[in-house]
Formats: structure tokens, sequence, C-alpha cells
């Protein structure tokens, strides 16, 4: 009777330094600054949460990552604001689904923002909407396909999205490399690739092209976590447009889980 005590004291005691860092939901703040060649600069702020629908177990995975290593569903919404010194405003607002469905490799999502551009003298309002269909053929590992859309008063359409994002180790240390686009109307790339000196610290590079706006943008980035719960990223990016006015871009974001 006393090893059995024991046995069940070690296992309470092993499960809950398992979960001693879950959490279940995540707020943070960020700002930025765009400082291009010619023409006016600005600022943004933003604000996001997401919820998580069941407590993330952070495990031994990268703190960055461990909501998708854990598959954790969830409902996020975010809010960002920029002003232009030329009078100009934006402000976008959206919020978006995840699910991975259980005991299974599924996974689906989905998104819905509103843009309202303020030129001083008249504004337009845009909405842009996304969903995906996914499979996780690997631990890590997610493959999705679906279909990304805007609509306004001067035009409309939808186009195919393809996806993918994997989070494993090379040399012992772990990585993530995502790569994303959408074909049509709206011919639009992404890569981004981070590598993590520890679990907490993690450095990275990321690239967006859009054709449709005709804007090249490279970027570099870093996140740490100072403890489990609080973290401080930092981003710059070096872009170009249609009219080759190159730009660059700096920003920072604090978050916080609880």
């Amino acid at each position: 009777m006393k090893k059995l005590a024991i046995a069940s004291a070690l296992l309470s005691a092993l499960a809950v330094t398992g979960t001693a860092n879950a959490y279940q939901a995540e707020i943070g703040a960020s700002a930025g600054y765009i400082d291009p060649d010619n023409g006016s600069s600005g600022y943004s702020l933003g604000a996001e949460g997401t919820y998580y629908f069941n407590p993330v177990q952070t495990r031994n995975a990268p703190l960055a990552e461990a909501a998708f290593l854990d598959r954790a569903s969830n409902v996020k919404a975010q809010v960002q604001y920029q002003d232009y010194d030329n009078n100009l405003e934006v402000t976008d607002y959206g919020a978006g689904i995840e699910y991975f469905v259980p005991n299974s490799d599924f996974y689906m999502s989905g998104n819905v923002s509103n843009q309202n551009v303020d030129y001083g003298v008249a504004d337009d309002d845009t909405t842009y909407y996304s969903a995906e269909v996914g499979y996780l053929p690997a631990p890590g590992f997610l493959l999705a396909v679906g279909a990304k859309g805007y609509d306004n008063d001067h035009d409309d359409g939808v186009d195919p999205t393809i996806r993918a994002k994997y989070v494993t180790q090379m040399g012992g240390k772990d990585i993530n490399l995502e790569a994303g686009a959408s074909f049509g109307d709206l011919d639009e790339y992404n890569l981004a690739a981070d590598y993590y000196i520890d679990k907490s610290f993690s450095i990275g590079a990321d690239y967006y092209s859009n054709d449709l706006t005709d804007r090249d943008e490279f970027g570099i980035n870093a996140r740490k976590f100072f403890t489990p719960q609080v973290s401080l990223e930092g981003r710059v990016g070096f872009g170009e447009t249609a009219s080759n006015n190159d730009y660059n871009t700096f920003g920072v974001a604090a978050k916080y889980r609880f």
C-alpha cells in the first residue's frame, strides 16, 4: 500500500509538472512604422486575441509553436489602425477559427475581415474572406487547400489557395517552415522560416509577393519568451512597390498567455 501511495504521488507530481505551462488564451498588442523612400511615412497600432477550446500543453515544444503542435482548436480576433502623413487612414478588423477535428488528422479554418480606407474626402470598404481544409500526414506537418476572396463596391473575386507548414528538428534544433500561394486573378506567394536557438527564442526570415498590388517584401524577425507566458517580438521589412518606391517597415509586438 505504501509503494502504491508513493507511485500515485509521483504520477500526480509528473502530471502537474507536465501541465504547469498550459494556457488557454493569448492576447497581444503591436506597433509599427513604415518609412518609404518617397511619399508619406506612417505608423500602425494593433491588438489581437486568441482563445483555445482546451488548454494548450506546451510539453517540450518550442513555445511559439505549442498550439500548432498540440493541435489546439481556437477562435481569434484582431484589429489594426494605420495613419499616414498624407491624411490617409486604414482600419482593419477581423475574426477567424481553426479547428483540428478530434481523433483524426483533418483540419479546417475560416477567416473574415473588413478594411476601411479613409482618404479624407472619401472612403472605401473591402471585405476579405477565406476558408481551408487540411490534413496532417505526420506530426507537425500540415497541408491545406482552400479559397480566398474579396468584395467591395468596385470589384470582387475568389481564388484557390494552397498552404503548407512543417515544424520539425534539424541538427537537434527546432525549425518551422511555411509556404503558401494563391492563384487566379490574384497571384500571391509567401515563404517563411524560423530557427529556434532554444525553446524560448527564435530568429526567422519571410518573403511576400502580390502581383495585384505589385508589391514584394522581405523581412527578418525574432521572438523571445521571457517566461512561458510573456513574449516580445520584432520585425524589420524591406519592400518595393510597383513604382519602384522602396520602403522599410519596423514592428514590435508583446504577447501574454494565461
